[in-house]
């Protein structure tokens, strides 16, 4: 798990809970175990980003956007090949203040700058369309009632990461085809900060009835 903020350590939480042996990454490993609120991760070791990633079986990416690139450089490209690397983050730009845009949209993503930079890693998009509470237990809202979208050009990857959405509660698991329907998946955050301040809530998820 690279990204030691409230997603990566509620989604490491709760992969640990599942039994899963679970590393979050971090730039500072000695700083992260002195954080307040570290010992709430309980089962989940702690670790530099490139010790995180080496070895693993799945690398997830919960890293702001805006530094995703530059934190799976420092997990290193070699450490990354061959490796599903899940990736929930969406590249929004606080730049300019609240509400965000996107730093990439339309005819790219940043899952497609991912795939680009690492070759050899097997990125799949997924769950970054509901907030971080919903991403580790979507049971506690509409008992699951609600949609996750996964994308990747790797369909072992993504069979992989569907698998491992279906462990974690969410039953309704759509697949929009290859990396590019990262694209629509990403460029939905704008709907969804909306809907946030309309709300006054970040406990919501889309549905898709069909």
């Amino acid at each position: 798990m690279l990204g030691t903020g409230t997603v990566g350590r509620n989604v490491a939480g709760r992969l640990a809970e599942l039994d899963h042996e679970v590393t979050l990454g971090t730039r500072d490993p000695e700083e992260t175990r002195a954080r307040e609120g570290w010992e709430d991760v309980h089962g989940v070791g702690v670790a530099t980003f490139a010790d995180a990633a080496r070895d693993a079986d799945l690398v997830v990416n919960a890293t702001n956007g805006a530094a995703t690139l530059d934190v799976l450089a420092l997990a290193g490209a070699d450490n990354l090949a061959g490796t599903v690397l899940l990736d929930l983050s969406n590249p929004l730009d606080f730049s300019r203040g609240f509400p965000p845009t996107l730093l990439v949209k339309d005819t790219d993503s940043l899952a497609e700058q991912v795939q680009r930079q690492f070759p050899e890693a097997r990125v799949v998009k997924a769950l970054n369309t509901m907030n971080n509470e919903l991403m580790a237990r979507p049971t506690t809202l509409a008992d699951g009632d609600h949609t996750a979208f996964v994308a990747s050009n790797d369909e072992g990857a993504k069979a992989a990461v569907t698998a491992l959405l279906t462990e974690l509660g969410h039953t309704d698991v759509i697949d929009l085809g290859d990396l590019t329907g990262a694209r629509g998946m990403e460029m939905l955050l704008p709907l969804w900060v909306r809907l946030m301040g309309t709300l006054g809530t970040a406990n919501f998820q889309f549905k898709v009835v069909r």
